[in-house]
């Protein structure tokens, strides 16, 4: 069994949230990726999930001010479903890096 197929529908953003808006709010507002977040959640999800993080990255190479931010979301376990996880966004910080 892959990875992938370990996560598969475990894992979910509460996409008709208000967290999850204001996500979608914010990676439009620094993102410079052409792909559309949609495309994007579940390799965010199952990356989350393996690294065990509760953050994933935006590198500043695809950042709009060029810098490393992070969107930082809270994990939750489903009652019903102890091996459903459901992410809500909590907000992003960034690095500001020295030259």
């Amino acid at each position: 069994m892959s990875r992938r197929e370990i996560y598969e529908d475990k894992l979910q953003f509460d996409y008709f949230s208000k967290s999850y808006l204001k996500f979608e709010e914010d990676f439009y507002k620094y993102s410079t990726l052409d792909i559309p977040l949609t495309f994007l959640t579940n390799d965010i999800l199952r990356e989350m999930a393996m690294s065990q993080k509760n953050y994933f990255k935006l590198n500043k190479e695809n950042a709009k001010d060029g810098r490393d931010h992070y969107f930082h979301f809270k994990i939750e376990t489903l009652t019903e479903s102890h091996v459903v996880r459901k992410y809500h966004y909590q907000g992003t910080t960034y690095l500001i890096t020295k030259n």
